[in-house]
Order: structure tokens, then sequence, then C-alpha cells
């Protein structure tokens, strides 16, 4: 199975460690740390050397609760950062569901949009601006995430999904891919992702994890972010106010399960870790 993208064919028949970099300042696990544009380039190059296959670089905060960002204000964080990336070897994927941002960040050479929208976001009739589907669907290769998200960040856990969540988010992310691919988008440009917290309780997200054998029954390449995720908190016992650090162990965990249950691609802040212990899942394989 391979993963098309503006610059590189990925091959997935070995899982692939996407490395998130969060220039923000309140995203829920490192908000502020690579704030600057200097501090994000010097982060994706250290995820680089940790061995990430891919980069994803977002400007906007998805935490629950959060608000939205600026167009303005994630086009002046994001682009700087992105400039940098684009000359570092490795696919680079930008985690926006914004149609202009898309746009811009495709016009710099980006590999991948990873849209926790699932391209829903319209474009501006009374200008004629693209909705977000139209972006990628106007690009002749562009590689794209579509995620499953209840609601939207400010309410999503405040009223989370009811009933089985496995069923729900594989039909979403069915007729998600469907609709693309009628744009024109070939399938080997797709790649779905369950939204583990987006909307979700912590019983739902872990459905989402022992069934995730379920997701792949579209024939899509699946990508899973458990990546110190409050759920991971709850089950093994960690303090709700301690550092999301300190969910490391869990998170690496998680991500183990999430590749011996078909995943392709895992995204993850700690890529040294998850890289090391993937290795080790390889060795007996």
């Amino acid at each position: 199975m391979e993963w098309t993208t503006s610059r590189f064919l990925l091959d997935l028949t070995t899982p692939k460690v996407m490395g998130i970099v969060n220039v923000t300042p309140d995203s829920f696990s490192d908000g502020g740390s690579f704030a600057s544009p200097a501090a994000a380039s010097r982060q994706c190059e250290r995820l680089v050397r940790d061995g990430a296959d891919i980069l994803d670089i977002g400007a906007e905060s998805t935490r629950p609760g959060a608000l939205a960002t600026d167009q303005a204000e994630e086009l002046a964080r994001l682009l700087p950062v992105v400039r940098e990336a684009v000359k570092l070897g490795v696919p680079v994927s930008v985690d926006t569901y914004k149609p202009m941002v898309m746009q811009a960040a495709l016009d710099l050479g980006v590999d991948i949009i990873n849209d926790i929208w699932a391209l829903r976001w319209p474009g501006i009739a009374s200008t004629q601006a693209p909705g977000a589907m139209q972006v990628v669907a106007q690009h002749p290769r562009c590689g794209v995430c579509l995620m499953h998200m209840h609601l939207e960040p400010l309410t999503m856990q405040t009223r989370p999904m009811e009933g089985d969540a496995v069923s729900q988010v594989q039909l979403f992310l069915q007729e998600a891919a469907a609709r693309l691919q009628e744009q024109g988008v070939h399938r080997s440009r797709i790649v779905l992702d369950p939204g583990i917290g987006f909307g979700k309780t912590v019983a739902q997200n872990f459905a989402l994890l022992a069934r995730q054998a379920e997701l792949l029954r579209s024939g899509h390449p699946v990508m899973v972010g458990w990546s110190r995720k409050s759920s991971l908190a709850r089950v093994a016992g960690i303090a709700d106010d301690a550092a999301p650090a300190h969910r490391l162990a869990a998170s690496v965990s998680a991500a183990l399960l999430a590749v011996e249950r078909g995943a392709s691609i895992v995204r993850v802040h700690d890529v040294a870790e998850t890289v090391q212990a993937l290795k080790v899942l390889g060795a007996i394989k």
C-alpha cells in the first residue's frame, strides 16, 4: 500500500511515524514551546534526526475548548516554518481546515493536508473562493488525511458522541473519502483518521482501538493520533494535573497497539521513543 503525496510516494508496508510540531501558544501538550518560527524550525530538524518519516505542522490549537484562530494569524505562524521544513527531505503535512491556508501551504510545496474537518469547510460564494475539498481536488497530487470530529473543538467534549462510535466513525470516513474521489482525487492520495479524543468518551476512544480493524474495511490506510491524549491518563492512573509529557509510556503503548491492529501511520509528539518501539515490534515480524 502506498500514499501518494505532492513530492513523495510513501511505502506504507512498514508503519510511518508522523512528528507533531505545534506552532501555537496554546496547544494542549506543548503550547508555547515552539511558538516562534525559529523554535519550530529547530523542532522540525530535531524530529527528523529522531527518525520522523513525516512532519505535521499546525498553527491553530484544536484542543477541547479551543477558540478558532484568525486566518491571518495562522498564516503568519505557519508559513515561515513551512518554508524551512520543505527543505528537510521528508514529507511535510499541514494541519489546517481553512482553504486559503491549505492553498498557501501547497503553493510552498507542502505534501499533505491533514484536516480535522475532513474537507467540509466551505468556500466563500461572494468572492468565489474555493472550499477545502476544491483546494485539494484541484491539486494534481497532494496527499490528504480525512479525520472524524464530533461537533467542533469548542464543544466536542462538552457533548461527546452517543452510541456506537465505531460504526458512526466508519460510515463518516467512508462517505468523506467517497465524496473526495467523486471530485477526481485518486484513492491512493487518501488516508483516514478516526479522531481519537475529538468528541468521544474514554470508552469510545478505546473501542476505536479495540475494533480498529473495522476502519480498515474501506481499503484506505489509517492514521491514528493517541499521543499524550487525556484518555490515556485516565486508564493509566496519571493525575489530571500532571503535564501531558508524563503520558509518554502510555502514548508509545497505544501507538504500538494501533500499528499491530493495522494502522499505517502514527502521529506522535515523542518521535524517538516511538521509532525505537516500532523497531522492536518490527524485529518480531
